[in-house]
């Protein structure tokens, strides 16, 4: 489905979802601002322009997407007191969830991403870091 930008730039959130719904077959995000839902509609309109007639290039490229989406497992639910060990160049860290945030070392870290470069003194993810992602 294309659509002139100017129509896009004239709508508000409410015409923009109704969009989104139309051109994707699912629902906006919900929690999206008007101007990302601008921006992806305005990216697929284009797309829409520049597929050959038939070739259906971009439904194979919604359909990859989709199901990159759907092969990224949520992060996993950890439930407070839950405790996590990693073993890093011959030292145990062992790690508390606690209600907010993580206990390490004796300190409260609001994510473990903050513990995880704090052991490792570089960027790392901290949920696969400590395993809980692959």
């Amino acid at each position: 489905m294309s659509v002139d930008l100017t129509d896009l730039m004239a709508m508000d959130r409410a015409a923009l979802a109704q969009r989104w719904f139309d051109s994707f077959g699912c629902p906006a995000p919900r929690h999206s601002k008007a101007v990302l839902l601008r921006g992806a509609l305005a990216w697929h309109s284009q797309m829409v322009l520049q597929a050959k007639p038939g070739s259906g290039e971009v439904d194979r490229l919604i359909r990859g997407l989709r199901r990159k989406a759907a092969s990224v497992a949520p992060a996993a639910s950890l439930a407070p007191g839950t405790r996590l060990l990693r073993e890093w160049q011959g030292g145990t860290h062992h790690v508390t969830v606690l209600v907010q945030g993580f206990e390490y070392g004796g300190k409260t870290y609001k994510s473990l991403t903050a513990i995880a470069r704090s052991i490792t003194g570089t960027a790392w993810s901290g949920p696969l870091f400590f395993g809980l992602r692959s």
